[in-house]
């Protein structure tokens, strides 16, 4: 168990993880499943180990670059309960804002067809920002 805990440590060091990520990467040293529970329950306990803070990191670092729908699919997959999701996704600031920056970096100039509209509206839709702050976006850039 010290040995596990050792590990965990190390990789903790190195940058935050989510408990479901920290578990994958630590199952192959634990003899038994109860074991590398406990040694998670104990990070936790310490506030070593914490999905929440892990969650809130994310999304700041990722959110110049993806919507919403994006940050919240890739903490999902990473294991982050919907709880710290909804928690962190305030972090990343206005949904339109960002999707505007994105924008006007990627194109900077108005669509001169309804193709080039439509090719823009899928890139921001790809980025994963919410319809709303797509239209909220393309609006303002029609004025």
């Amino acid at each position: 168990m010290p040995d596990l805990r050792v590990r965990a440590l190390q990789l903790l060091t190195r940058r935050d993880y989510c408990r479901a990520e920290l578990k994958a990467k630590l199952a192959a040293h634990a003899e038994f499943e109860e074991e590398l529970d406990g040694v998670l329950d104990t990070l936790q306990a310490e506030r070593l180990l914490s999905d929440h803070r892990y969650a809130a990191q994310r999304v700041v670092a990722r959110a110049g670059r993806y919507g919403n729908a994006r940050l919240k699919q890739e903490l999902r997959q990473k294991g982050v309960g919907d709880d710290d999701i909804a928690a962190a996704l305030p972090e990343a600031g206005d949904e339109t804002d960002r999707c505007r920056a994105i924008w006007a970096k990627k194109f900077g100039h108005l669509p001169e067809s309804a193709e080039e509209r439509a090719k823009q509206m899928r890139f921001l839709q790809y980025r994963g920002f919410s319809g709303d702050a797509i239209r909220r976006v393309m609006r303002g850039v029609d004025q």
